[in-house]
């Protein structure tokens, strides 16, 4: 049962055109719905930033089982659109937020040299 699972991730892994196909459909469908306001959200521009570009590509890296790089766009991403959409964040927040992404960084790679020694 474990060998199998590790040829499918390992063929997720290495297939990004999956992952660009979707992001390709899911853009799309998003500029159709803003465009046309089918859903009655006001600009599109107050929804597609950098910030949710970054969220974006994070989401697409996390799917490709790239951790490290997708956890900090994803990170990087939602702490600058609180800032952008003047969210206030407690101080405790603010204190443990990056120490915190950088303890789960560790823990992804913990994780990860774990289940390359099992194969």
């Amino acid at each position: 049962m474990a060998h199998s699972y590790n040829k499918n991730l390992a063929k997720r892994e290495l297939n990004p055109r999956i992952s660009l196909g979707l992001f390709f459909v899911t853009l799309g469908v998003a500029l159709m719905i803003a465009t046309n306001d089918l859903l009655n959200l006001g600009s599109m521009y107050r929804y597609f930033t950098w910030e949710t570009a970054l969220i974006f590509i994070g989401v697409l890296l996390l799917l490709n089982l790239h951790f490290t790089g997708g956890l900090l766009m994803v990170a990087g991403g939602i702490w600058f659109l609180l800032d952008e959409i003047n969210f206030v964040t407690p101080d405790i927040i603010r204190t443990i937020y990056w120490p915190g992404v950088i303890v789960l960084i560790g823990i992804v790679y913990i994780i990860s040299s774990l289940f390359k020694r099992i194969k």
